[in-house]
């Protein structure tokens, strides 16, 4: 089962604010001879079929229809920030409502049946139009005005498609075949595991302060492994349900078969401690005993009264437990607040905490970044630790009112932090990934070097098992083969022998490489 773990209300409505130190930044140029964060002394070298089709790429400014099939036809890494519930398709959950019997309620609302009155079976929106798009709406940001808060609308969202969304296999189902429609080759996305075990095993336990005593309390007669035992077989069973509906093993798959998956732990953080805690523990177990899981990550509203309240708190949580389990990945949603939203004060340290106390390797959104102390010293932490930020440009104008200068796109890649495109709940927000890429391109002036390199980035970044297909220290300035491939040219010859038994070694390098390939596809044809 799938907990919905996104929705929040908060009566108080976000007042959109810019940030407006940023407007003051430069943009990068269209397309450059050389390509290069800001600030970064070692512009890489642009090949002739990257000119070809950077030049290829100028030339289609007044055509939107070509200009759009570009972008969803150029090869765009993994998505990395994906919340598997808000991510599919909001008609596919109108179809799993009607198909599991459930009503819709005067607000909207997916409820179990019977439908009595003030309730309508979610069958009815297969042949009535005008209620179908009541759903649409009520379940997703479509047709919200642009004049108002999204913020408070994009959360209740979760809580009225919820019932929809238990079966996991069937949403994946839905979402990779996404994925692979947009040309991209890996996914990291968000679910809860265990939740109602883990609910239970924190209440039965109950908090500790000192955090040593009650991990060991959880870990007491094998308590917290039994929970783990539950997340595997749920996620055994959602593996198996995905190749159901998929079509795994018949003679036509569908195309979300052959993409690699990985799942990130959501952690609700506007609950107690004790459920807090023990929800961070099951994770990170959880991810250095299944492979399938990689990381551990906070979700819920982090303008929320408790996640303000227990923010700091929570940051030592995870520093401790990641002491407890080194294999397990940490990315955080951190900085997704905005002036208005939050007091003053509470935009001065959650980025740099998920930082410095937690240790996340990735950040998700980050929106707050000038506001944060000392924020330019805290961009060169991040740069030279290599620590990434996620960036869904759609649902942080959605939920906080950011974009365009106001955004830290730029001041992110001035100081040399590595950025990842991300879609975080298409679904809701009723976008896709190359909605993003070309938001990026159009916004910030971007060259195609530029997005080439945002896409290897999001493939660089990812918790993927394995080396990657890139010498050390080389992304994002040069993207220098490992020595093993140093000889190859990725696309245009078969790998050595050499360079193929480490693709073979490298699960992660193999995706990369696959990506190359793809991209010596994608320049050939525009020649």
């Amino acid at each position: 089962m799938i907990s919905t773990i996104r929705t929040a209300h908060r009566p108080t409505s976000l007042l959109p604010a810019g940030l407006g130190v940023l407007a003051v930044l430069s943009l990068l140029p269209a397309v450059p001879a050389t390509a290069a964060p800001v600030g970064d002394a070692s512009p890489r070298a642009v090949t002739q079929a990257e000119r070809r089709t950077a030049a290829y790429l100028d030339s289609l400014r007044n055509k939107p229809e070509r200009l759009k099939a570009f972008f969803k036809a150029l090869p765009k890494g993994g998505d990395l920030h994906n919340h598997l519930s808000g991510a599919a398709e909001t008609e596919f959950l109108i179809k799993l409502a009607g198909e599991k019997g459930l009503c819709i309620d005067a607000t909207m609302t997916a409820v179990a049946p019977p439908c009595g009155p003030g309730k309508r079976p979610a069958v009815d929106a297969q042949t009535d139009a005008a209620f179908r798009q009541q759903i649409i709406r009520a379940w997703s940001m479509q047709d919200f005005p642009a004049d108002q808060s999204g913020h408070d609308h994009f959360f209740d969202t979760f809580g009225k498609f919820s019932l929809a969304t238990w079966d996991r296999g069937k949403l994946l189902a839905n979402v990779a075949d996404t994925v692979v429609e947009q040309n991209q080759f890996y996914l990291e996305t968000m679910v809860t595991p265990a939740s109602d075990s883990a609910r239970k095993l924190a209440d039965a336990v109950g908090y500790d302060a000192d955090l040593a005593a009650f991990h060991r309390k959880l870990l007491a007669g094998g308590q917290l492994d039994r929970v783990v035992d539950d997340a595997v077989k749920e996620a055994d069973d959602a593996n198996a349900q995905f190749r159901v509906a998929a079509h795994c093993d018949t003679p036509r798959p569908d195309p979300g078969c052959r993409l690699p998956v990985r799942w990130i732990s959501q952690v609700s953080r506007g609950s107690t401690p004790a459920r807090v805690f023990t929800q961070m523990a099951v994770g990170m177990r959880l991810a250095e005993r299944d492979p399938r899981f990689v990381a551990v990550n906070l979700v819920q509203p982090e303008d929320g009264e408790s996640a303000l309240l227990n923010y700091s708190l929570q940051m030592r949580m995870l520093n401790y437990l990641r002491g407890q389990y080194p294999g397990a990945h940490l990315t955080l949603h951190a900085g997704e607040l905005a002036p208005g939203l939050v007091k003053p004060e509470d935009l001065t340290f959650h980025i740099r905490e998920a930082v410095l106390v937690a240790g996340a390797e990735r950040i998700g959104h980050g929106v707050d970044l000038v506001h944060e102390d000392d924020w330019r010293r805290l961009a060169r932490t991040m740069a030279q630790r290599k620590v990434a930020v996620e960036v869904p440009f759609s649902s942080n104008k959605q939920i906080l009112g950011i974009a365009g200068d106001d955004h830290p796109f730029n001041a992110y890649r001035r100081y040399g932090v590595p950025v990842v495109l991300s879609t975080d709940d298409p679904g809701v927000s009723r976008i896709d990934i190359s909605h993003e890429y070309q938001y990026a391109a159009r916004t910030y002036d971007l060259g195609y070097t530029e997005l080439k390199d945002l896409a290897r980035a999001s493939l660089e970044y990812a918790f993927r098992d394995g080396r990657s297909l890139w010498a050390t220290d080389s992304a994002p300035s040069g993207y220098r083969l490992v020595a093993a491939c140093r000889s190859d040219r990725p696309g245009t010859d078969h790998p050595s022998a050499r360079c193929a038994r480490y693709l073979a070694d490298n699960p992660k390098a193999a995706t990369e490489w696959r990506q190359e390939t793809a991209f010596a596809t994608f320049e050939s044809r525009h020649r």
